[in-house]
């Protein structure tokens, strides 16, 4: 008969919808076909609030290490066998080259602020010297203590200026290498971490080590 090849081919279209030959199931990605629906972006920079965060934290502890050298220094004082060390002159010095080392790295911050590169960088180097030379002032400050016969083992003073400025100079060695970092690195413009977020940064670190060594100075200061 002529209509049976008909009823043949609707019979086959019925068998394949029922079982499933209506093609693929869509893509998760939604019905515009894109298929990008469920991919994640890319995560943005980090907040500025963790590198705040993590300078506190350092600091906080570096501060309580600190407390506790002083809580013992304080403590031994009223001991017996205290014999008072002459402090080497060379430390006010030293002091003074600190606290302008203070001012030379918040002019540059003002410098990158106002984007005189330039200035910046030259200010920052200054910064860099001056930390320096205040530890090479440190070396100095031993070594003619140690001309006078006074060694850490002489006595519980001389102890603990040798452990308080020897604390404070590693601890301030980092913050020269700090300073470093943030002078060499080639900050890029899409870059995680922007130079003026690491240059604010690296003054936090770095005033807090200025005020530091004002307290041990006049702490050592009380010792005689």
């Amino acid at each position: 008969m002529r209509g049976t090849p008909v009823v043949d081919d609707d019979i086959e279209l019925i068998i394949e919808d029922i079982g499933g030959g209506g093609g693929n199931p869509p893509p998760p990605g939604g019905d515009d076909g894109g298929g990008d629906g469920d991919k994640r972006r890319p995560p943005g920079p980090p907040s500025p609030r963790r590198y705040h965060t993590g300078i506190a934290l350092a600091i906080i502890s570096i501060l309580m290490f600190f407390m506790a050298l002083s809580s013992a220094f304080l403590l031994r004082k009223s001991g017996d066998g205290w014999v008072p060390v002459h402090l080497p002159a060379v430390l006010i010095f030293n002091t003074a080259v600190l606290l302008a080392s203070s001012l030379t790295i918040e002019l540059a911050r003002h410098r990158l602020a106002a984007a005189d590169l330039h200035g910046f960088k030259t200010l920052w180097r200054i910064t860099t010297g001056l930390g320096v030379l205040f530890l090479l002032g440190q070396v100095v400050a031993w070594r003619q203590l140690v001309a006078q016969s006074v060694y850490v083992s002489s006595n519980p003073a001389s102890s603990f200026f040798y452990i308080f400025t020897a604390a404070h100079g590693l601890h301030l060695l980092g913050g020269v290498a700090a300073l470093l970092y943030v002078l060499f690195r080639a900050f890029e413009d899409r870059a995680k971490l922007s130079r003026a977020l690491a240059a604010e940064v690296t003054s936090y670190y770095w005033h807090f080590m200025d005020g530091l060594w004002v307290f041990l100075l006049a702490l050592l200061y009380l010792g005689n």
